[in-house]
């Protein structure tokens, strides 16, 4: 006769123990779970991103005009601009050699910035120019062109301080503009041989790579 084989009779799987839900803003890491630590605060004045916020005087500045002006160009500006100048002083301030040597501190700066990179030398010669062109309003003098000339020469004689601290300022910002300038071509020309490099390098490498097999 056949005997029915009984099969053992199977046990109840009892349930895995589940891990506590971690809470909110915890780091789990494996079975465990650490609660995240607080993130330090922002310094006054930096963006969510770790950035440091541009002063509003940055600001201000980059909004200004930034033309670039060839040596022509920018002597041409600093010429009109002190002649205007002259004008305005000898109709309103009755031709005050102050007045005059103060508003052509900034037109000589201004000139140095506007000027491009490749004309930068051409920034103190202009300014000087602009001086003597801006002074023939108020310097006076008669006796037809030889009495104005004359008053001209010795106007620019007097106003020499004015004359130097001008062309002294255009200066030193033509010298900075200018080694920032050459910085700057250095730099260039240091990421083009390093990119050359790496290219020959990488060539180097993928025409080995076949001999090898």
């Amino acid at each position: 006769m056949e005997q029915h084989r009984s099969s053992p009779p199977r046990r109840p799987r009892r349930p895995r123990p589940q891990a506590p839900a971690a809470p909110r803003g915890a780091i789990v890491e494996g079975p465990a779970a650490y609660p995240a630590r607080p993130r330090p605060a922002a310094p006054p004045g930096a963006r969510p991103g770790g950035r440091r916020t541009v002063p509003p005087v940055v600001h201000a500045l980059r909004r200004l005009p930034n033309p670039r002006l060839t040596g022509i160009g920018g002597g041409l500006f600093a010429s009109a601009t002190m002649l205007l100048v002259g004008c305005l002083d000898w109709l309103l301030f009755d031709g005050s050699p102050l007045v005059y040597g103060l508003l052509f501190l900034p037109v000589s700066a201004v000139t140095a910035l506007w000027v491009r990179g490749p004309d930068l030398v051409t920034a103190p010669i202009s300014v000087p120019i602009a001086f003597a062109v801006g002074v023939v309003p108020i310097a006076g003098g008669e006796g037809g062109i030889g009495g104005h000339t004359m008053a001209v020469i010795t106007a620019l004689a007097v106003h020499a301080g004015w004359l130097y601290g001008g062309t002294l300022v255009a200066g030193v910002i033509t010298s900075v503009r200018k080694v920032r300038l050459m910085g700057r071509r250095q730099r260039a020309a240091a990421q083009a041989q390093a990119q050359a490099q790496a290219q020959a390098h990488s060539q180097g490498r993928a025409t080995a790579a076949p001999r090898r097999r």
